[in-house]
């Protein structure tokens, strides 16, 4: 007897959904959470990508991270709007240097490089959306470093706990038998 290839289908798409479900909901408790400097946020739903990224793999990761997009703006109210579009932009920049580090990952580049990486990608789509659409004032390019620098210690923190995540015994469990599939 020949299991339902089917069911591995739905599994599968049960745990997109679960973990597009999650980040939308850290997503939308991150921006309930106020700011020191507005447009900077630690970015802890980028958390659930990378687990998604690692156990998963590069599909399912952009599958979640277009969800939690989507999903969250709709929740938040900002579908179509600026923030909408900044944080498209970012995720997508995001997308895109993690689809470059892919072949890396995770034995030349853990959790906290994919992490810095994708913060920094993330940063430079929003910044180069706003610079040349959104804010196209010529002295806009003096905040870049601040927000590199920003980028840096939230992306490096997310890394942290992404790696912890995935070292945790209860995780594991979950993980253990799933293969990426880029």
């Amino acid at each position: 007897m020949t299991g339902d290839p089917q069911a591995g289908t739905d599994t599968r798409d049960r745990a997109i959904a679960a973990l597009a479900a999650i980040a939308i909901g850290i997503q939308i408790l991150e921006a309930a959470i106020p700011s020191p400097v507005p447009g900077i946020k630690p970015g802890l739903a980028n958390i659930v990508t990378l687990i998604t990224l690692l156990v998963l793999g590069w599909r399912a990761a952009v599958a979640v991270t277009l969800i939690r997009v989507v999903g969250s703006s709709l929740l938040l109210g900002t579908l179509l709007s600026p923030a909408f579009w900044l944080s498209l932009a970012g995720a997508l920049a995001s997308l895109a240097l993690l689809a470059a580090l892919r072949p890396f990952a995770p034995r030349h580049v853990g959790p906290v490089g994919l992490a810095i990486a994708a913060a920094m990608a993330h940063i430079t789509g929003q910044f180069l959306l706003a610079w040349a659409i959104i804010i196209p004032h010529p002295h806009l390019p003096l905040v870049l470093p601040p927000l590199l620098l920003a980028a840096l210690i939230t992306g490096g923190l997310t890394g942290i706990l992404t790696a912890h995540v995935l070292a945790d015994p209860r995780i594991q469990r979950h993980v253990r038998n799933s293969a990426p599939n880029h």
